[in-house]
Order: C-alpha cells, then sequence, then structure tokens
C-alpha cells in the first residue's frame, strides 16, 4: 500500500494541451490497438476551444505522459434540463494502471465539473469490459436510469406500421 500512496503522490493533473496530440494517440493506440487520429482531431480540437474551467485533462507521473480523459459539459441536450458532463474516453498507460492515475484524473475532472455547477457525469461501458466497470464502480457510477439504443442502420427497416 506503501508504494501506490508514493505513486499517486508524484501523478500531476493538468489541462490537456493541443501538443498532447500524439502522446494520446500513441497512449489510446497501445490501449485499443488502432490508430485513431481524426476522432482524437476533433475531440482535441472541441476541447480546445472550450473556455473557463477545462473539463479534458492530462496525467503525468515524474514528468512522463500517462493518463488522459475527454469530456463535456452539456447544457439541456438530450432531454436533460440540467446539466450533465459526459466522459468520452479515458486512457491510463498500461504500465501505470493500479498507481492511482484514472482516479487522480477522476478527482481533479470532479473539482472541474463541481465549479461549473455540474453535478452529474456520465459515461458508456462496453458490458464486457469488467476492469472498465470495476474501476467506475469504485468511483462510484451506478448504471443510469436511461437506456442507450443502438439503430444498425446496415439491416432492412422493419415494416412500418404497429410500433410495437
Amino acid at each position: 500500500m506503501e508504494r501506490l500512496e508514493q505513486a499517486s503522490e508524484r501523478i500531476v493533473v493538468r489541462d490537456l494541451r493541443p501538443n498532447d496530440f500524439e502522446a494520446v494517440i500513441d497512449l489510446d493506440a497501445r490501449i485499443v490497438g488502432r490508430r485513431r487520429e481524426e476522432y482524437f482531431r476533433v475531440k482535441l480540437q472541441e476541447s480546445q476551444s472550450q473556455t473557463g474551467i477545462k473539463v479534458s485533462l492530462a496525467a503525468e507521473q515524474d514528468g512522463l505522459f500517462c493518463g488522459f480523459l475527454l469530456a463535456r459539459v452539456y447544457y439541456g441536450e438530450f432531454g436533460t434540463l440540467e446539466p450533465v458532463a459526459v466522459l468520452d474516453t479515458l486512457g491510463v498507460h498500461p504500465d501505470f494502471r493500479g498507481q492511482g492515475v484514472g482516479s487522480a484524473l477522476q478527482g481533479q475532472l470532479r473539482t472541474n465539473l463541481s465549479g461549473l455547477g455540474v453535478s452529474v457525469l456520465q459515461t458508456e461501458v462496453s458490458w464486457d469490459d469488467q476492469q472498465l466497470l470495476g474501476f467506475f464502480h469504485q468511483q462510484g457510477f451506478s448504471p443510469a436510469a436511461r437506456f442507450c439504443l443502438h439503430l444498425d442502420l446496415s439491416k432492412p427497416s422493419p415494416e412500418r406500421g404497429d410500433p410495437r
């Protein structure tokens, strides 16, 4: 336990910067197995255009980029009346997992969202990703009272008529 406490004390969480682009792409590619440059180009551009308290963050330990999260705040979208934050992407370098990097990122995100008056944070996780589900459970997340719906547009449309 002493090793974990020492490691977490060396974690620095800061705003995600434009020059973090390659580090984010490289880290994500290491985690998911492919480079998603266009996805991150759009997400980081959105992140950098926001003003005020930043909600996309980076983590460093001993000066090494070891994690990031991309989040955004919605004010009334998707039928909600109150502001809600959405965590799009969370990445922690495999060599730094279990050292408090994800928790440090989440903690700073909570602080930033509180400063914006946002009291709800949402994300989506694959049902099969037990490690990530466990992390989010440990952070206090629980299943939402909303359904996420999916429509496979490559399949033919059902016959129109009875909506049941």
